[in-house]
């Protein structure tokens, strides 16, 4: 776990006011852009609880998803996020996609994420399905 003290990786303003209320549970993403926004924090800060709780492989063992996020948390120093684009994913929407650039010591990530709201209820959580396209560079 980290500190909440510093701004927030993902861009938003002071962590303890931004990403960590998410991180810790006390709040939960509104929107597709939001829920993006703090599970970039979360690869940044290594909070690996709740990246696992928000976004759902049934087909990988859990332990080896923890151990995965780990070594990808631990190699990689994040330095900066930019939302490129939104398309549906609101309050009140079920599904969207976030379009990114997440820079990294090593280079950028560009990726399209798709988002789905748990058991395609109004009121679920958001969740990370998956990545529609990539680029690294």
């Amino acid at each position: 776990m980290s500190t909440d003290q510093g701004p927030c990786p993902c861009g938003g303003g002071a962590y303890q006011s931004c990403c960590a209320p998410l991180h810790r549970g006390e709040q939960r993403a509104s929107t597709a852009e939001q829920l993006m926004r703090s599970r970039y924090a979360a690869f940044a800060k290594g909070e690996l609880e709740y990246l696992l709780a928000t976004h759902l492989e049934a087909d990988v063992p859990e332990a080896e998803r923890r151990q995965q996020l780990r070594r990808s948390c631990r190699a990689t120093r994040w330095m900066g996020l930019s939302i490129l684009s939104c398309t549906d994913g609101g309050v009140g929407d079920l599904e969207g996609t976030v379009g990114f650039e997440a820079r990294h010591r090593e280079g950028l990530l560009r990726e399209l994420s798709f988002f789905q709201r748990r058991g395609g209820c109004s009121d679920g959580d958001w969740l990370y399905i998956k990545a529609l396209n990539t680029h690294a560079g």
